[in-house]
């Protein structure tokens, strides 16, 4: 799958918008951005770079190395500190830091549902006790005609965060591609570790 994501990076693929995504700005003005953030499967760090001029202290991964070189050079032209690292998301314990926020912005969906386990855990180990995770995903009411990531169902979100989680919500939300700016028909997710 990583070159696969890489090889789309050599142009520009429909979800790198060039700016956040407009969920998360809502997200962070409501206060569910807290403390020591990673976005994880950053792309090329918009997100990421946004919750840092908010004062966070940000770290941004992927496994698209051509991603991560995007990322590092947006953050220098925008003056923005932000910790651009890569890895998998399937591993994030070999970082060795733990935060109060995760962000996942289109990551969830890519998933086959033993990856999303796998996922589940590997989150775990980056939050903090009390830390939460938010993720934006493309919902299962949106339209497949035009192809795309797998839908997710709010079922499928709630099974997978059912045990050592308190699901905060999840909640009807829109995802800007470069394909509609308007979105996709999408979930946003708040989750906090127990």
């Amino acid at each position: 799958m990583t070159s696969f994501f890489d090889e789309a990076y050599r142009g520009s693929p429909p979800w790198d918008i060039g700016r956040p995504q407009a969920e998360f700005v809502k997200a962070a003005q409501e206060g569910e951005i807290r403390g020591r953030v990673l976005d994880v499967g950053c792309g090329t760090g918009e997100n990421a770079i946004f919750f840092a001029g908010l004062g966070h202290k940000v770290w941004g991964l992927d496994s698209a190395p051509r991603a991560i070189e995007k990322a590092r050079r947006r953050a220098r032209e925008k003056g923005a500190k932000v910790e651009f690292v890569l890895g998998d998301a399937l591993r994030l314990d070999k970082l060795g830091q733990r935060f109060d926020t995760v962000t996942d912005c289109g990551l969830f969906h890519v998933f086959s549902d033993d990856e999303r386990r796998a996922y589940v855990k590997s989150l775990k180990a980056a939050l903090n006790m009390s830390g939460s995770y938010l993720m934006l995903c493309f919902s299962d009411k949106e339209s497949a005609i035009w192809g795309g990531p797998r839908r997710v169902s709010r079922g499928e979100i709630r099974s997978a965060f059912s045990r050592g989680w308190k699901i905060n919500f999840v909640r009807d939300a829109r995802f800007s591609t470069t394909f509609d700016d308007e979105g996709g028909r999408a979930w946003l997710t708040s989750v906090t570790s127990t």
